[in-house]
């Protein structure tokens, strides 16, 4: 069983290592995938193990908040709890700005009553400053909640280091305060003044407002990268109008059950898959297949959830409702892929699971190093605090999420639909394109353009033709089919279908059999007398479909597919990135070598059969080749699935090919070579991402403990150490962002 859960209280990646590590412990589960920018997990698991209190409770241990996931929910309940954030930064700006005025401005020369300054009365200097300090504090008591409730718990995250480094700056002024105090009623002024200009009640609370600042504005890029995923959620209508009992209704969309009739009016979404049943019309189904120009729609015609309709009303039967819509398992691609994991990224997860922690202990040791070497209790204090709060285990754990989720939103937005981080990375790294010829390169809907009988039987051939092809999925056969409509059909059972060869049947007493040269030769035809004929047909690029009984010939038909309109850009497209092309069909010579010519592929083969395909794509990899496989998904699912990465061309409704990793709602063979170049310029992205992120840390704590302070004077002030964590993670985020301009 798979099932989604909500999750609350995760603010890094320490977070989400955290949470997959408690519920992987659990028995039965099998797989766990946490999305910290979603905030929520899937998880699948043996319902005979294990269930969903289990799981909930294993999160809870751990120090986060959980539940199963409903789209009914609108607001995490962890943020009912405190004051919004944009609320919640404005007054921390308010009392901050005061704290630093009072704290401050007497070194400035700003007025201030002589009471309220360190010479005048330290003692109410430093209750002023407590007094706008605790505002601040209860305010962001999130961090605190969460910071301290995890680390009891032992998993420490990025709230952690925050509420350790704003708590030591408020528990240090606090102390100082008494020191103040005892020092006043002795009249030790000297000691007075020492800790009156080091009370860090301001560096506590600077801490969290500017945590809350990159939060605020993290949290607003973050809407942002998953804007198109809110798109294809508001492109679901909430009514419909259904007819029951003979009357037109307005219901909820969510009430709609199989079978219904719904009536589509002008200008309104289409709200479930179904079937034309009355009417006719011109439907923009763009948002999901990419496809600019409406189709028209009639009668017997599938409709796909969000479609708009454009003139015309009509009436549609639901055949597909809830989550089995089209919409819905969009919707659930594209976050299931947000939370998956790239392997590039699973160096960052092992750091990030470790470094908090590791951390918390570097500042320990700076404390301890910088008391042993300079006896200066103020120093080691500001050290430690430093390295706590500029260390940023959030930008780690966003570099590849955020990059993932623009790509694949990006991606949805153009009839992409891609099912994981990994399909991305190595979709990348391919060399090699292997591309069906059938429906991938051509249009996959041939036309009968030659046909030869062998037999003054003429339309008794038609109507066996006929009889055999009506069973066939192949586009060849449904060519054959719309040839020989008309023709009277007699009965065929028994009907047995060989992949890549072709199909039988009887009928009349006799068996009959319809499919390629190969198939006929191997049940005995001798084709050396109509070999000229053959020759010729395939000379001009038909591709051959031979009907026959046993020991007889009985007619050919030739068949043409043409090529799509972009085929021959895709592939130059694709030599672009670097990729050779290979094509490969089940045709003959003649009909792949023109399609071959015309769409400019690097190389071709032809006569191949389903298997043969799987092997060709097993040599190239054997070979050290990185092979993209496109294809149908019917008959070339097991290449697909033996690719480093399968491409499926759908046919807009088509989106849970198990076989493939990327499914093209398009029927178009460019979308395919796009969706080569987003994948690069996105791992670009993750990299340069994951650069900085390494980079800053790798930076910024050495910094942060002093390390260039005996040398050159250089020492972080916590207030500092606590912008540049903020802006670490916001840059993140930001450069995660311009791939939606790429």
């Amino acid at each position: 069983m798979v099932q989604k859960y909500r999750i609350t209280g995760m603010s890094c990646s320490a977070c989400s290592a955290a949470v997959e590590k408690a519920v992987g412990k659990c028995e039965g589960v099998k797989d766990v995938r946490v999305n910290l920018l979603a905030n929520n997990m899937l998880c699948e698991f043996d319902e005979t193990l294990t269930d969903d209190s289990k799981i909930i409770k294993a999160v809870e241990d751990a120090g986060y908040g959980a539940g199963v996931f409903s789209y009914s929910d609108t607001l995490p309940a962890e943020e009912e709890k405190y004051t919004p954030i944009r609320t919640r930064l404005i007054l921390s700006v308010v009392f901050l700005l005061l704290l630093m005025y009072v704290s401050m401005g007497h070194m400035a020369g700003l007025p201030l009553p002589h009471i309220m300054t360190p010479h005048g009365n330290a003692l109410v200097f430093c209750l002023t400053q407590l007094f706008l300090a605790l505002p601040v504090i209860y305010l962001n008591r999130k961090f605190y909640y969460s910071g301290f409730g995890t680390l009891f718990k032992r998993h420490p995250n990025m709230d952690s280091l925050v509420a350790l480094g704003s708590a030591a700056s408020l528990v240090y002024g606090i102390v100082s305060t008494v020191i103040i105090a005892v020092s006043m009623k002795k009249g030790d002024m000297q000691t007075v003044l020492e800790y009156a200009s080091n009370l860090y009640f301001e560096g506590s609370a600077m801490i969290l407002t500017l945590v809350t600042v990159g939060k605020f504005l993290e949290d607003r890029s973050k809407k942002k990268t998953g804007s198109a995923l809110a798109k294809l959620i508001d492109l679901s209508p909430e009514t419909a109008t259904v007819i029951r009992d003979g009357k037109e209704t307005v219901i909820s969309a969510q009430d709609i059950v199989k079978g219904d009739i719904i009536v589509v009016r002008p200008g309104e979404r289409i709200c479930v898959d179904g079937e034309v049943t009355e009417g006719s019309s011109s439907v923009d189904e763009s948002a999901i297949t990419g496809e600019s120009m409406p189709v028209s729609k009639t009668v017997g015609d599938s409709v796909i959830s969000a479609g708009i309709n454009l003139n015309g009303s009509f009436k549609m039967r639901a055949e597909k409702v809830g989550y089995e819509t089209t919409l819905s398992k969009i919707i659930d691609l594209v976050e299931s892929a947000g939370a998956s994991k790239a392997p590039v990224s699973k160096t960052a997860d092992k750091i990030a699971a470790v470094f908090v922690p590791v951390v918390m202990c570097i500042s320990l040791l700076t404390a301890v190093i910088w008391l042993i070497f300079s006896r200066d209790v103020s120093l080691a204090f500001r050290c430690a605090v430093s390295v706590l709060v500029i260390s940023c285990p959030c930008a780690l754990g966003l570099a590849t999420p955020v990059a993932v989720t623009v790509a694949v939103g990006r991606c949805a937005g153009k009839g992409i639909m891609i099912k994981s981080a990994e399909a991305i990375e190595n979709l990348s790294s391919c060399n090699t394109v292997v591309l069906d010829k059938t429906g991938t390169v051509t249009k996959g809907r041939p036309e009968v353009v030659s046909a030869k009988y062998f037999s003054d039987k003429e339309e008794k051939i038609r109507s066996i033709a006929l009889s055999l092809e009506k069973n066939s999925e192949h586009p060849v056969a449904d060519a054959v089919v719309r040839y020989c409509e008309g023709a009277e059909e007699i009965k065929a059972e028994n009907f047995v279908s060989e992949s890549g060869k072709g199909i039988s049947a009887s009928a009349d007493g006799e068996r009959y059999y319809a499919g390629t040269e190969k198939y006929a030769v191997s049940l005995g035809i001798d084709m050396t007398p109509y070999r000229e004929y053959i020759n010729s047909l395939s000379a001009d690029g038909q591709t051959l479909a031979f009907f026959f009984k046993e020991g007889s010939l009985l007619a050919v038909f030739g068949v043409k597919d043409e090529i799509k309109e972009t085929s021959k850009q895709a592939v130059e497209k694709f030599k672009t990135e670097g990729l050779e092309t290979v094509m490969l069909t089940g045709d003959n010579e003649g009909a792949a070598s023109e399609i071959a010519r015309k769409a400019g592929v690097d190389s071709y083969e032809a006569n191949v059969m389903p298997e043969d395909k799987y092997l060709k794509v097993e040599q190239l990899r054997n070979d050290g080749r990185k092979v993209a496989m496109i294809g149908d998904g019917i008959n070339d699912s097991p290449a697909l699935a033996k690719a480093d990465v399968g491409i499926s061309v759908g046919n807009g409704t088509d989106i849970a090919i198990d076989s493939a990793d990327i499914v093209l709602m398009k029927n178009d063979l460019l979308s395919a070579a796009d969706a080569v170049s987003y994948s690069k310029k996105t791992m670009l992205n993750i990299k340069e991402n994951l650069f900085w992120a390494f980079i800053y840390n790798v930076i910024c704590i050495p910094v942060a403990a002093g390390a260039l302070y005996p040398a050159f004077g250089i020492l972080l002030n916590p207030m500092i150490a606590a912008g540049a964590m903020s802006l670490s993670s916001l840059f993140v985020v930001t450069n995660a962002l311009r791939l939606y301009k790429k």
